[in-house]
């Protein structure tokens, strides 16, 4: 059986180690083409996973590698927003998003000897169609949140939002149908 890269592993939700050469020359090419993009020199579809028609990310913008991040069409994210994208994040076609808001597929492990060791994994993040998240709310790993559901401005979402739910904050619950 053939040894996985680091990438490799990454991508698929494993234990890796973000030392890697590669995964820091992906991070440091993702840096460069952020520092143009916040700048207002650089394109969304130089990097992104996916780019649909009339999408909008007001810089600034952090993430960690672009390339697993995949946005329908009219997608709009407001200033200042973070996307830890070690795995696919997926924001599906007329989703607004808040200034500020932070979406982590970025995980670590919860025992301490593994973390030691300065591994982590990730769990991917979907977002679905014509979602309002308001701002300064986290998305935490692992997470779905279906089409039509509102999350609350300061929301920190540790669970699943069912579509067209309303939910708001810390941690975020329903508040209705």
């Amino acid at each position: 059986m053939a040894m996985r890269s680091e990438k490799q592993k990454m991508l698929s939700g494993d234990l890796y180690s973000a030392a890697d050469p590669e995964l820091q020359q992906d991070m440091a090419d993702c840096a460069a083409w952020l520092a143009r993009y916040n700048a207002q020199h650089g394109s969304l579809a130089e990097r992104l996973g996916a780019v649909g028609t009339d999408v909008t990310i007001r810089p600034p913008f952090h993430c960690d590698y672009g390339y697993n991040i995949f946005l329908g069409d009219n997608v709009f994210l407001n200033f200042n927003c973070v996307v830890l994208d070690v795995v696919e994040v997926r924001i599906g076609h007329g989703t607004q998003i808040g200034p500020g808001v932070q979406i982590f597929a970025a995980d670590h492990p919860r025992e301490p000897d593994v973390r030691r060791k300065l591994l982590e994994f990730g769990r991917p993040v979907t977002i679905g169609e014509n979602v309002w998240i308001g701002g300064g709310a986290i998305i935490l790993p692992g997470i779905t949140i279906g089409d039509d559901a509102i999350v609350g401005a300061g929301s920190v979402v540790t669970r699943d939002v069912a579509a067209g739910v309303t939910v708001a904050g810390n941690p975020a619950r329903p508040l209705r149908r």
